[in-house]
């Protein structure tokens, strides 16, 4: 057996190492280990509760709507607030435009240009992955970066700014859109589709999200394999059976995103379970965190975030990392755009799932189905604003109790405790969608789901950073900075 470190990685969001033990060419067992501690949680304690809306967008950079909005939904949790349909739809766009940002950023700037590695040179698409997808040089990513820029200026209407929005409250959003932005946020989101249908797809939105299972995708795919990113990528996949490498733990968890007003999520949430293709309902109470191989103090048992304690312990023995183990009902799970598609019953992930498993192949295919799901929603909620009717209600914050706020960021399901006493918050936990997909191994000695995902990955002769792990690590698409806050 053979060690092997693998880290720092770079297009990766944060600090990040992969320790793995190598048998006959083989990962044998992973250690991932989120190397940077920055105490966020710590920062909460003693201030007003309405101050988390000013600190939690500075846990990250590229999703720190994310992070508001789950705070902003903790906080009227708390305060028992009524949302209006106008800031509910403003906040579900404010949402939706960072969230879609980052699948962009993923595929053109995180995942694509490790195809162009000379790993690859002998591929008989080697030349063409370097013309699309070299890194800052590549036709399309270029052509993506653009429109990327032109995308994140609808959050300059919508909330102000980006990154750090403040307009996001416990009552709405308090960046009213008058019927003029509107009409001007509509061309821009139809802009933005017109990119995806041109370059990514070659093809309609709705064409490719009525695929329903694997048979349509590759009948899909061999009309034209050349014709738009996204089918290049599938030629990939088969080319190199990106199908069969880096299976997850099988159970995905989505808490639903985009609150609509009538109580519905537009993308439901649950727990779907691959081996018994089932969905169950998601019981929340039933998550705890472990610090059993965290450089954090460890409680008698795991703890409910309401509970949660994060006290560092640099010197902690048996620990390797600063991530706490997010367990559900004592159960690792995978979480991210692949559980958001699986919860909701989207035919062609559910066929994938169960034909492959959650792979490589499976999470990238769900991020695309996903920007071309939910780019034709926006333009629903965009028509459904009433510019005459208020965005943001007042709400009056009690001096003590309990919140929880719940969100889908891009990465996956997204969680903010917050327990208040004589006005001030004593307790503030977070759990990152990369907190579950990164977490370490937990007291029973279960791997996360990275961990389960990069076991049996191929590790050629001489490689120091096995293109098959970096493969695995980004089909997650980690975000370190909100994994350990």
């Amino acid at each position: 057996m053979t060690k092997l470190l693998v880290g720092p990685f770079n297009r990766v969001e944060g600090d990040l190492e992969v320790t793995l033990d190598i048998v006959d060419g083989r990962v044998a067992r992973a250690q991932v280990n989120a190397t940077m501690y920055r105490g966020f949680e710590q920062m909460l304690q003693g201030k007003a509760p309405h101050d988390a809306l000013v600190y939690v967008p500075r846990i990250c950079g590229i999703c720190s709507v994310s992070q508001s909005v789950a705070a902003a939904y903790a906080l009227a949790d708390f305060g028992r607030a009524v949302i209006p349909a106008n800031g509910q739809h403003a906040i579900n766009l404010i949402l939706a435009t960072e969230n879609l940002a980052n699948h962009l950023t993923h595929f053109y700037l995180f995942f694509m240009p490790d195809f162009t590695r000379p790993v690859y040179a002998d591929r008989p698409w080697h030349a063409e992955a370097l013309r699309r997808f070299a890194s800052d040089q590549g036709d399309q990513v270029r052509a993506a970066t653009a429109a990327r820029q032109r995308w994140l200026t609808l959050l300059g209407t919508l909330g102000g700014r980006w990154p750090h929005t403040q307009s996001i409250e416990p009552g709405g959003s308090a960046r009213a859109i008058d019927a003029a932005e509107r009409v001007r946020l509509l061309a821009k989101v139809r802009e933005f589709r017109a990119f995806l249908e041109r370059d990514w797809l070659a093809a309609p939105l709705e064409a490719f999200t009525a695929l329903e299972d694997e048979d349509a995708l590759w009948d899909w795919h061999a009309r034209a394999p050349l014709d738009g990113d996204m089918r290049f990528f599938l030629t990939l996949v088969r080319d190199l059976s990106l199908q069969s490498l880096g299976c997850g733990p099988g159970s995905y968890l989505s808490y639903g995103a985009y609150p609509q007003p009538d109580g519905s999520h537009a993308l439901t949430r649950g727990l779907w379970r691959a081996d018994r293709r089932a969905l169950r309902a998601l019981k929340t109470r039933a998550i705890t965190e472990d610090t059993t191989h965290a450089w954090l103090a460890d409680a008698s048992a795991p703890l409910h975030p309401l509970e949660g304690l994060t006290l560092p312990d640099a010197n902690k023995p048996g620990a390797y990392t600063w991530n706490k183990a997010p367990r559900l009902a004592g159960e690792t799970v995978e979480t991210g755009a692949i559980a958001r598609q699986l919860v909701g019953g989207q035919p062609l992930i559910r066929d994938l799932v169960t034909r492959h498993g959650g792979s490589v192949f499976t999470r990238v295919l769900a991020r695309a189905l996903e920007l071309a799901q939910v780019v034709p929603m926006m333009e629903d909620w965009l028509r459904q604003l009433h510019p005459s009717e208020p965005f943001c209600a007042p709400v009056p914050l009690p001096q003590a109790g309990h919140g929880v706020g719940l969100s889908e960021a891009a990465r996956g399901a997204l969680g903010h405790w917050l327990v208040v006493r004589r006005g001030r918050i004593v307790n503030y936990q977070v759990i990152a969608p990369t907190s579950w997909n990164f977490s370490p191994r937990d007291a029973a000695g279960t791997p996360g789901a990275l961990e389960q995902a990069l076991q049996d990955a191929p590790v050629r002769a001489g490689e120091d950073t096995p293109v098959a792990v970096q493969h695995i690590v980004r089909s997650f698409d980690p975000c370190m900075v909100c994994t350990v806050h």
